[in-house]
């Protein structure tokens, strides 16, 4: 199977199980996977979030799922428990198509890593 493919079947699993488990079937698209990530490393599960905290929590999942790549490191948690991450490399210029590819690696990789799926 190529790499594509394997991504492909990858993706759609994720896509898969995290409607089910979050969206009661509806298809939950890649910036609400990327905001349950965020929401995921925050680790404030009970919490209410307004609409700039919810930017917030997408940026907390890019930086981690960029983090492997090279492009942010972990820097420190604030005394409210969100985590910040330094820039290490800027990213690429991309196009719209090249960047959902590389999100959708990082997110299988992610996914992978914690055993959610495998």
């Amino acid at each position: 199977m190529s790499r594509d493919e394997q991504l492909k079947q990858r993706w759609e699993l994720i896509v898969d199980k995290l409607s089910k488990q979050f969206a009661d079937g509806d298809t939950l698209d890649l910036d609400a996977i990327i905001y349950l990530i965020g929401v995921q490393e925050l680790g404030q599960f009970d919490k209410k979030f307004k609409k700039d905290h919810k930017l917030d929590l997408m940026h907390i999942a890019i930086c981690r799922l960029l983090e492997p790549y090279g492009y942010y490191e972990f820097d420190y948690f604030d005394e409210d428990g969100w985590p910040h991450y330094i820039i290490k490399e800027q990213l690429p210029p991309l196009k719209a198509g090249e960047q959902s590819v590389l999100m959708k690696e990082a997110i299988v990789s992610y996914f992978m890593e914690s055993k959610y799926i495998e």
